[in-house]
This record gives C-alpha cells, structure tokens and sequence, in this order.
C-alpha cells in the first residue's frame, strides 16, 4: 500500500494493455461518453493555452462533448468552442512560447472580479526550442519565464484546476529540416525545469499545479505512428483527453469503473450499525470461547501425584450452544465482510480495467477442462440430472463464466451469446430441480420455502447492507428467488396436482398440463407488455427490491432474457418423471437411455443442434437481435447437452468431482466475484499483487474460493437456527425477520432522508 491520491498515478503513469487501451497505474479509468460529459462540464469555462500540441488536446477535448466538431480553426490563432444546450465553453488560447505575453494573460484571470475559467490546461517549449535553434540562453529564458508564471498559476489553482502539460517526446528521424533542432534531450531538458519550478513553487503554496506527465509515457509507445514526428496520433489524443476528463469528472460523475480521482466513499448509517454489530459478534465469541477455554483447563485431566493415575474430569465438554454457533458464524462472516470492504469500498488495494484477448479465455477455459476431466468419478446414482452430474453441470458452467467475467470476453459476441446460455441453463436447472422436488414430494410446507429463501438470498442480503448495493445489483438472485416462488405458486395454488395423486388418476396429468399452459401464458403477456410488468414491480415494497436507478427496468431486461427456459425446465422435468414412471428409458448402470437405434438418432439430433445453435451465435452481429431470439432458442443447446450428457450409459455413470465441488458452491462464487476478485462491482480486476498478473490472479483466486466456500458453511449453519423445522419456533424467527427488515427499511429511509 503506497497511499496517496489516484490522481497522481492517473496523470503520471500507466502502460497501454494492447495498442489502444491505456491502463493507468492503480486505478481504472472510466470511457466518457458525450451526454456524461455535458453534464460534468455544465456551466463550465474551459481553457487550452498553448502551441500546436496543446490545439491537439483542445480538439480532442471538445469531441468528447461534440464529435461532430471538425479540425477547422485558424491554426496559428484562438478557436472558441460553445455549447448552448449545457452552457459549456471551451476556449484555445495561441501562446507557443512560454514569455511576457503568456504570463499577461494568466495574470488578468487573477485580477480583480474577472471570471476565472474552472479548468486551465498550459503547456509550450517546442516553438522555444525551433525559434531559437535549441540554445541554451533560451532554455535560462525558460525558466526565468516559468518562475514568474508559477506564483500566477499558484493562485488561480485554489479556485481552479490548473494543470501544466510536459512536452512529449519527438520521433527525430520523421522531422523536418525546420525542425531538426528539437531533440529529445532538448525536450527533456525543458520538462525537468518546468517540474523543478513548479514543485518548488507548489511547496511554498496551498494550492498546487498538477503536472500532466502521462503524455510523455503515452507518445514514447505511439510517437512513431505520427504524421510529422512531432504531433501524436489521433487514438493517443484522444486518451490524454479522455485522462483530463477523469480527472475533472470522476469526482463529480462517481462512475462504477472510474475509481481514479474518486474518494472513499463515506460509510452509511447502515453500514455503521453492521460494523458495530459484526464487531460486538466477534468480542463475544472471543469471551465465550475464553470461557469455555478456562472451564475445559479445570475440568482437564491431571495425574494424581500419589497414585500416578490420571484422574478422569467429573463434567464433559458440553455440545456448543445457539448462542455460541450464531456468535461464531457472525465472528467469521464479520472478519470476511470486512475483506469485501476493504477490497471494494476502500482505496487500499489496487483496481485495473478488463482487456480482452482470445488468449486470455480460452487458455483457462482449455486447462480448467483437463483439470475436470482428470477428476474423474464413478456417479452414486445413474439417473438423468442426478445430484453429481448437476453439481458437475454448475460448476464447470460457473468456472466458465468466471473466466468469462475476469477476462472481459463480454465485448466478443460468439462468446457473450454462449455465456447467455449458462446463465439460461442455471435457470433451466431452478425450474427442473423445484418442480421436480415439489412434484415427486409434494412438500408445500413454511419450512421448505423459508429454507429455499434462506439459502438463497442470505448472502446478498448481507453485502446490500455492508457493500451499500441494491438488491436488484446482485440481479441473478432476485431473478433465481421469483422463480423458486413461480413454480411453488403455480404448484401449490388449488388443485395441488402432485405425483401420488396423478399416479390415482391420468386426468391429473392434463390438469397440471392446463396449470403450465396458464404459467406460460401470463409469461408471454408480461414479456410483450413492458407498461404491465413495471406496474407490478413498481409497487411497494417490491419496488424497493428490484428497483435499480430509480427504476425497474434493468429487472425487466433481466428477467425477460431468459422468460422461457424456467417454463422449459419445468416441462422437461414434468416428461422425465412421466416416462420414468413408466419405465419407458433405462437408467442401469452402463446402459444408453433408450434402445440402440434411438439412442442413436436422439444422440445424432443432438449433436447437430447442439454445433447448430453454436453455429448461429457464432455468426451474432447484432447484440440486441441476438437477445431478442435467444429466449426461444437457448432451450435447444440446453436439451441438446443434456442428451449428449445422458443417453450413452457411460457417461452418465461418471462424473467429475472437481466441476462438482465447485458447483455446491456455485451461487457463492458468482455473487462474492463481484467484490474480492473482480472489483469496482465487476467493472474492473482487484489488483492484490501489482506487477505481476498471473501471480496476482493465482492469490487472488485462491482467497476468492476459500471466501466463498466458507461463505457456504456459514449459510449452511445459520439456515438450521434461523429456519428451524418446529412450525411455532419458525414463526417466531420469521417475526423477527419481518422486523429486521422494518428496522432496515427504517434507516435506509433516514439514509436517503439524509442524502437529499
């Protein structure tokens, strides 16, 4: 931990990940777009003073707010630049040289009662350097003017941003005759009296110039792409903008992936109470555990000196209490928020940007398959979907999506419509596994679904009120919750159609028939009717939950996604049982699911669907038409896998146990990735280790799963005290529930109170 201020790696360091991304020092930088920098810069006065690099800057600039500006002003004169609607003004100001007429200039602006610009951006010695054939007296000259520019620039810096841009490197071999003389030790010469003066100005001042020597790391890549072997490219440009934008705007925006130039943000009244109470949780299991130590040391047994035989103790060690579990899994899950915190709401560790490259997918992707296949293991069971195989199915998909996420693939199409369909098989699984639970049990019991709900949503819960996140931002959840309560809805409401009462009577089946039909119906309605679906969730208290910038839309796109494949898991799993009830597949050790030639063809169809669908989002150009169609038609790699994975008699009887004990801990992993191991809540990688990228990924990778499965055990734990299975005790934790989340709404209400 090196301290400091973001800012300063953000002006003076960094390295470019690829040819055009530039990945400053520590921190991410944010991609502004036109609309948000209006309104950063609203009501603005901007100002450019300088020779030809500096106009460079300027125009860069005033494309972040206007691309369609074109490159047309005089050039060896001033270019204004106003925009109406946000009432922005920027302003090049021609000063090639730094001399009297620079510091008359600077000087009127600390006059008197004249309007000050808000951000002021200097920079010139080239025109110093050509003009007077690179002499040194022009050099003194230099700095004889800098030394009485720097008081000036001093003073408007404690009401301005003020920022003295150093002279980039030339590309010598490309000048012109005209400009031989400017050499790069010329211009190293000019940048280091310009940072000794500043500096020595600034420690005698409150305020402070902020020098911008990131150019210079960024011409020494790209100079030699240049025009004349004095200007920069354009893409070079345009990153030193884009930089002088995040240092003025992060500020003020607090963009999720710019965390340069963004301060801590303050801790909430919430986060306050659960970091008293995490702490009371550890003192307390720290007292009761040297309770519990002094009474075993008394009790222990000890040699009795005459006889020389050990003395057995009169009381045993009694079971660990409710109080001393609860205050135990409190303590651990404590000390692991505190890591989230630290990790993504603190500026202690590092954050870097994603870049992606095809390497840096499929390279993981190709290892963590051998890995799996390696761990290879004979299955308890040989049923379709068995308990193995799904835990194998959840875990290699999540893998996937891990690397998927830390890689930044999101931006290459084939591999974001392929990812599509994980996400749509977890849920395809949801809808599979509760139906089935439901139909085969016919459990329908308080316990079960407060069990189910538990399990669930402990976790997000408790990162909504330490991380300061809503509910909705953890989005796969809600979406996996108002699943699980569709189909135990659809299941539950009158007639409770369930297997032992259809297996009375085969009318039953048509009746549950007509029951999905229904399901699939309100679906279809609420899908094409967007007004109807924000209606519902729009109403208190279910707009507080899946509300996300003030609106539900963000859970409208979510859960229209992936509308369908829930219906389909539920389907699939309604024909399994029927022909399983039957007999009609064989799921014996070592045999194929159906005869020989069927097994055969539906292997085959499955194939060729399966290469299909991959075929077709191979071929995606367009994101949002591909979403469009990707609900009706993710079903189909779904079902084709499955196939593939069950009918050859072999293969369903193995499993990977490596795959599968990541897939007991599935659900862990995708909701802690988005704190301790990618960072600014999935925008950017956490950065434990700097300098060294795969070291860091290894470390961070490994506390990562030990994080989550730890977080697992502890929801295991907890789910058994806080949803015990008496219906009377029950009810009383879900009255304490109820007001714990009152209590919550309470102060979340006095938060936002506090805030406006």
């Amino acid at each position: 931990f090196k301290g400091g201020d973001t800012c300063e790696y953000l002006l003076s360091s960094g390295r470019f990940l690829g040819e055009k991304v530039w990945q400053p020092h520590s921190c991410m930088m944010h991609k502004y777009k036109n609309s948000e920098a209006k309104n950063c810069l609203i009501d603005k006065h901007i100002v450019f003073i300088g020779d030809s690099r500096i106009r460079q800057l300027f125009y860069s600039f005033i494309k972040l707010i206007n691309p369609q500006v074109k490159e047309e002003g005089i050039k060896h004169g001033n270019i204004p630049f106003e925009d109406k609607s946000a009432s922005i003004k920027v302003d090049f100001l021609w000063y090639p040289e730094v001399n009297g007429s620079m510091r008359q200039r600077i000087k009127s602006w600390t006059e008197g009662s004249v309007a000050k610009p808000h951000i002021i951006v200097v920079g010139a010695a080239t025109w110093s350097i050509k003009i007077h054939n690179g002499s040194n007296e022009a050099l003194a000259q230099y700095k004889i003017n800098i030394t009485s520019i720097a008081p000036l620039l001093e003073k408007l810096a404690i009401s301005s941003d003020v920022y003295w841009v150093l002279q980039d490197p030339v590309y010598e071999d490309m000048l012109s005759e005209s400009r031989k003389m400017i050499t790069n030790e010329k211009i190293n010469a000019y940048n280091e009296a310009a940072v000794r003066i500043l500096n020595s100005s600034s420690r005698n001042s409150k305020a402070k110039v902020k020098v911008f020597s990131v150019s210079k790391l960024i011409a020494q890549e790209t100079i030699m792409k240049s025009a004349d072997g004095l200007h920069l490219p354009e893409s070079s440009r345009d990153t030193n903008a884009m930089i002088l934008m995040n240092v003025y705007c992060n500020k003020i925006m607090k963009p999720i992936d710019g965390s340069c130039c963004q301060p801590q943000p303050p801790l909430t009244l919430i986060q306050k109470i659960a970091f008293c109470f995490f702490t009371l949780s550890i003192i307390g299991y720290l007292i009761i555990s040297l309770i519990h130590r002094n009474n075993y040391r008394k009790n222990k047994s000890c040699t009795d000196l005459e006889s020389g035989e050990e003395k057995k103790p009169a009381i045993s060690t009694p079971n660990v209490s409710t109080v001393e579990m609860l205050l135990q899994c409190f303590c651990k899950l404590g000390l692991i928020m505190t890591y989230f915190y630290l990790c993504d709401r603190a500026n202690l560790f590092m954050k870097e940007n994603k870049f992606y490259t095809h390497s840096s997918f499929f390279i993981p992707i190709v290892y963590i398959l051998v890995l799996g296949v390696f761990y290879t293991e004979n299955t308890k069971e040989t049923k379709v979907l068995n308990r193995e195989q799904t835990d194998e199915w959840k875990g290699w998909m999540q893998l996937v999506i891990l690397i998927y996420h830390i890689s930044g693939a999101s931006t290459f199409l084939p591999v974001y419509m392929h990812i599509r369909v994980l996400v749509a098989a977890y849920l395809f699984q949801t809808g599979y596994g509760h139906f089935s639970y439901f139909w085969i049990k016919g459990d329908f019991g308080v316990y079960r679904v407060c069990q189910v709900l538990f399990r669930l949503n402990f976790l997000v819960v408790v990162l909504c009120i330490v991380m300061d996140r809503p509910y909705q931002f953890y989005y796969f959840v809600p979406l996996v919750t108002v699943w699980f309560m569709i189909i135990y809805a659809t299941l539950a409401v009158w007639p409770q159609i369930v297997q032992k009462k259809a297996n009375g009577n085969c009318l039953w089946h048509f009746g549950l028939l007509l029951k999905l039909i229904c399901l699939l119906t309100c679906i279809y309605f609420l899908s094409y009717s967007q007004g109807a679906f924000e209606k519902i969730f729009s109403f208190w208290p279910l707009s507080k939950c899946f509300e996300l910038n003030g609106n539900v839309y963000e859970w409208w796109f979510r859960w229209k996604l992936d509308r369908y494949v829930v219906f389909h898991g539920m389907l699939f799993a309604f024909i399994y049982l029927a022909l399983q009830k039957r007999q009609m597949i064989s799921e014996g050790k070592g045999d194929p699911l159906f005869s020989n030639r069927i097994s055969n063809v539906l292997l085959f169809i499955s194939i060729v669907s399966f290469l299909t669908y991959s075929v077709w989002a191979s071929s995606c150009k367009n994101k949002t038409e591909c979403n469009e169609l990707h609900p009706s038609v993710s079903v189909v790699q779904i079902l084709a896998f499955i196939l593939i994975r069950n009918i050859p008699g072999y293969v369903r009887s193995v499993y990977s146990s490596f795959f599968a004990w990541f897939g007991k801990i599935s659900l862990e992993l995708f909701i802690c990735q988005y704190h301790i191991w990618l960072a600014a809540d999935t925008k950017g990688i956490l950065v434990l280790i700097p300098g060294y990228p795969m070291f860091n990924v290894l470390v961070s990778t490994f506390i990562f799963v030990c994080v989550a499965h730890e977080i697992s055990q502890i929801t295991n734990d907890l789910a058994q005290i806080v949803v015990p299975k008496d219906n009377s005790t029950l009810l009383k934790r879900l009255l304490c529930i109820a007001g714990f989340f009152s209590g919550l709404h309470f102060f979340s209400a006095m938060q936002d109170q506090s805030r406006h």
